[in-house]
């Protein structure tokens, strides 16, 4: 799933309570791909790395990728590394933080919108590189259903909560 998407899914089922909530939610959503990928666009763009040239083709060639993506992305994209770090938050806090959990959500989503042909999900690293071959979000099946629920989902909360502010009762 697009990144964008995944902040969006992450505010909607985990950031509702309040602005706050959302952007934190939001943020956790995007933060496997921000913390995977994230580092190497912004170096290119900043002159520090070499921009690889992509063919065009889809998706684009692995090979001209920096191998450390591939290992931060099995640390972001793990659903064990997600349970661990939100259990020692949960044991610090004393309390869940469930804006978190859209970091997980995130990972849900990926699962069955990664194929092997460009970053499959490794959902059980480190104990195991079991990867499944969903269908890739860039696919128009998966694409605009996605943006259609999003949009349907957004509109609904909106009307919802300006209906809610107007009627005290």
């Amino acid at each position: 799933m697009d990144t964008l998407s995944h902040g969006l899914w992450g505010s909607l089922a985990f950031g509702r309570k309040n602005a706050k909530s959302f952007w934190t939610a939001f943020f956790f959503g995007v933060a496997p791909d921000l913390f995977s990928f994230g580092f190497f666009f912004v170096s290119t763009w900043l002159g520090i790395a070499e921009r690889p040239n992509f063919d065009g083709s889809e998706p684009p060639n692995q090979a001209l990728i920096p191998p450390y993506i591939g290992h931060l992305y099995n640390i972001t994209h793990s659903l064990l590394i997600f349970l661990i770090v939100f259990g020692i938050v949960w044991l610090i806090r004393k309390a869940p933080f469930w804006e978190m959990g859209a970091w997980g959500l995130h990972i849900f989503f990926d699962i069955p919108t990664h194929s092997y042909n460009f970053f499959p999900t490794p959902f059980l690293w480190p104990l195991s590189n079991f990867k499944i071959d969903g269908h890739p979000w860039s696919d128009p099946i998966i694409f605009w259903p996605n943006l259609t629920a999003l949009a349907m989902l957004y509109g609904y909360f909106f009307i919802f909560k300006k209906r809610k502010q107007k009627d005290p009762s």
